[in-house]
């Protein structure tokens, strides 16, 4: 087609407009989440992802600097393995990962496409299940690591923020379309492998690597420019990453525009293994832990409740108290049963308290599992019977975060099984009490919940009715759906829906103390909206 000249010039004018408005808005925030993705606060996405559970000694195993997942004896993992895991009652699994020399040269960096794909499966198992999953780049920074490149005191850091960018692009390429229970963390234990206080220069290389993963990965648009992102401070240190040791928030200016500005999608990680002659020294000395040690010769000098309870206040007062909630991204102790019987009980002691303190600080607790079990070994599962080994470590951390009090953001009453035992009877909403009556147990199932009254062991129970403004019941544990209910996040709180009735749980408007709970057909009003509160 034939165009003159001052026509081109105006197209040509036209199109540097239009481009130059496009970089504008692109620079400011990258392209809007999916649909079926819901934009979680801080305290809603620390409430989801409940007690995690890390898949360790698995993805990122390595040998001379080849990733393999039975390179350090687990056997490869399967789909049965995640059940098991969410059967237990966590609803997050972190996944760490180690890329190494399965990553191709400049410019590109090329991940090995069937490492990527065994990764999204692995990835597919846990999300598919309706788990929160969190994935990393693990091994790549341990100085320690044959084929670790992502070194802070590596000595060609242009090439390293280069590769690093191109790693990540390609992973939140893979998974830009999975919804918000993905969470992407930047690295893992990253340090010059010399304990102590931290080379600021070796920190501002770390706090350049977390800026590099939040600008490239938001920059892939769609659900990346929404979903929580995690990052550590120098490895994963509770103090110099509260402390004044060189610490640097990234800035976060590619998110999704729709995001409150008051909000944040920026999450803290840490890891707690204190007092480490506890908790991993491999020696039967020290083989008991916190208040109710019978033998204080087995017991550490340091490390116990007030130190566990300073830490994590501390991390709450730095990050969580300013919007960025913390995850305890790994913590745990080894099983030194062999050396003393009564070992196990305060494993489980420590386990309890450090997913009760996380929990008392709008923490996120993940238990470390390496798969082994024996003596010295962190593991809670057997991962070729898929049997749990560890129940009452696990029955620790499950009792510290499963109960709740229910508040209605309307009227400020809480839901209330009454003392009520007779299966059928209503429940009732009261002002707040220290009362068990008001303490639910949440049962988790993947795409739904069920409430057991933590006085009666009664169920929360629609009684199949579907008439909006009839009363909620509450009954002895069955399958029916009438028992199962599942939460919508609506704005700062939850709506509350029976899976058989389609009804919502409402408080009908009512402030007075003693009133049946009701249910009722969606509406935007907030005796509808509940919130979750920490007895």
């Amino acid at each position: 087609m034939k165009l003159n000249v001052k026509s081109l010039g105006i197209s040509l004018v036209a199109m540097f407009v239009i481009l130059a408005a496009a970089l504008s808005s692109w620079s400011t925030a990258a392209s809007a989440a999916t649909a079926d993705f819901n934009s979680l606060n801080s305290s809603q996405i620390v409430f989801e992802m409940g007690a995690g559970w890390n898949l360790g000694n698995q993805l990122e195993a390595s040998s001379n600097g080849t990733p393999s997942e039975t390179a350090w004896g687990n056997p490869a993992i399967t789909q049965a393995l995640i059940q098991k895991v969410k059967a237990a009652g966590f609803k997050t699994i972190r996944i760490p990962v180690s890329y190494l020399n399965y990553i191709g040269s400049a410019p590109n960096y090329t991940i090995n496409s069937a490492w990527l794909n065994r990764v999204k499966t692995v990835v597919d198992y846990a999300y598919n299940e309706g788990l929160y999953v969190i994935i990393n780049i693990h091994g790549d920074g341990y100085n320690s690591v044959a084929g670790s490149w992502l070194l802070v005191n590596g000595s060609d850091q242009t090439t390293i923020k280069a590769k690093y960018q191109k790693v990540w692009q390609q992973l939140a390429n893979t998974f830009v379309n999975y919804d918000e229970r993905l969470i992407f963390e930047s690295m893992n234990e990253e340090f010059d492998g010399t304990y102590g206080t931290p080379n600021t220069a070796y920190y501002a290389n770390l706090n350049a690597y977390n800026q590099i993963f939040v600008d490239t990965v938001r920059q892939t648009g769609g659900n990346n420019a929404a979903r929580w992102l995690l990052i550590p401070g120098w490895n994963t240190n509770i103090d110099y990453t509260v402390g004044n040791y060189g610490f640097a928030l990234p800035t976060d200016n590619y998110r999704d525009s729709s995001i409150p500005s008051a909000e944040k999608r920026i999450m803290i990680s840490v890891h707690y293994y204190s007092p480490w002659d506890f908790a991993g020294e491999e020696s039967g000395t020290i083989t008991q832990w916190g208040a109710t040690a019978a033998n204080s010769a087995k017991k550490s000098t340091w490390g116990q409740e007030d130190y566990l309870e300073a830490q994590l206040k501390s991390t709450y007062d730095k990050f969580v108290a300013q919007g960025y909630p913390v995850v305890v991204g790994e913590f745990g102790s080894i099983d030194k049963t062999a050396l003393d019987a009564a070992n196990n009980t305060y494993r489980a002691a420590f386990a309890h308290a450090v997913a009760a303190t996380a929990r008392k600080y709008g923490s996120v607790p993940v238990v470390w599992d390496n798969g082994y079990n024996g003596q010295y070994g962190f593991g809670l599962f057997n991962r070729s019977t898929n049997t749990v080994t560890q129940q009452g470590i696990i029955d620790a951390i499950m009792s510290a975060m499963n109960t709740n009090k229910l508040k209605n953001a309307s009227t400020g009453l809480y839901m209330d099984g009454m003392g009520r035992t007779t299966s059928g009877s209503n429940v009732g909403q009261w002002a707040t009490s220290t009362s068990n009556n008001q303490r639910w147990i949440t049962e988790f199932y993947g795409s739904y919940y069920k409430f057991k009254n933590a006085a009666t062991g009664l169920y929360l129970d629609s009684m199949g009715r579907t008439a909006s403004g009839s009363i909620c019941g509450q009954s002895g544990s069955s399958t029916s759906g009438n028992q199962r209910w599942a939460l919508e996040p609506y704005g700062g709180n939850y709506r509350i829906k029976n899976v058989t009735t389609g009804l919502y749980l409402d408080s009908g408007g009512s402030t007075t103390n003693g009133a049946d709970l009701k249910m009722g057909s969606s509406s935007t009003s907030t005796n509808l909206q509940w919130q979750f509160i920490r007895p």
